[in-house]
């Protein structure tokens, strides 16, 4: 059987680099560029999302959103327990919001986002989320009749979930001010999850800050693994490098 998906760690030097994964989704989300950015002897941490990564879909329904962001701060926390005072950090979609959340909260050195919906944007969750139970319990080898059971159950809970992660990322939205050091945003152009012209009401609002915006025409949602992840490892990678690491820090 097929293992289910864990926290991602690999130390290969002394920049480090915090990878939040998306809603239902898990480390396997940013694996590629994890291993793209060991190359380039970055250190690299992927948690696992509370209730992420199991067969039971219930398991996310019965987090609170919240409880992931307490997850985002045990995770820099762990970063500097390991001996990284400078810290960078991305998300993927939800990952995104706790990711630039922190940037306002932990003092970090940089980081962004990779299609997040930080400011308030039409979008298409709930029938994937219903998508994602499916494929789980399908995989978990249940009925096609509990199957459909579970998922019309679920839909409570998820309505009630998606109003809490959109809390999450008011949150954010309103700390963007706050932010002190360099930002950068990803965007898919063919982004079937959320709109993807958001991310240019959350540019403007940052307007004053160091903000690198790239927009990548031909990728859907999860960019991390599309068409265009190899560009999306560059420019990160190159983001990356011009950040004021201190090489003596660690």
């Amino acid at each position: 059987m097929k293992s289910l998906p864990k926290t991602l760690y690999g130390k290969h030097g002394k920049r480090a680099v915090l990878l939040l994964h998306a809603y239902s989704g898990s480390p396997n989300d940013v694996r590629m560029l994890c291993r793209f950015l060991e190359k380039s002897k970055y250190t690299v941490y992927a948690p696992l999302f509370e209730g992420h990564g199991t067969l039971d879909p219930e398991d996310i329904l019965s987090q609170k959103a919240e409880n992931w962001w307490k997850d985002t701060q045990k995770a820099i926390q762990f970063l500097k327990s390991e001996g990284f005072s400078q810290i960078a950090a991305f998300g993927l979609s939800m990952g995104g919001i706790f990711a630039v959340r922190a940037l306002a909260d932990e003092s970090l050195i940089g980081g962004g986002f990779f299609c997040s919906p930080i400011s308030p944007v039409e979008n298409h969750v709930p029938e994937n989320f219903e998508k994602y139970v499916r494929q789980v319990l399908k995989f978990a080898g249940q009925s096609d009749e509990a199957i459909e059971a579970a998922t019309v159950g679920f839909r409570p809970m998820i309505r009630r979930q998606l109003e809490e992660i959109q809390n999450q990322a008011t949150i954010t939205e309103g700390k963007l001010s706050e932010i002190q050091s360099p930002i950068f945003m990803a965007q898919a152009g063919q982004d079937e999850m959320i709109d993807p012209y958001g991310v240019f009401e959350t540019a403007k609002k940052m307007a004053e800050k160091r903000v690198t915006l790239q927009w990548y025409p031909n990728s859907k949602h999860v960019i991390t693994v599309g068409d265009s992840r190899r560009i999306l490892e560059k420019d990160v990678l190159d983001f990356l490098e011009n950040l004021p690491w201190n090489e003596e820090s660690i």
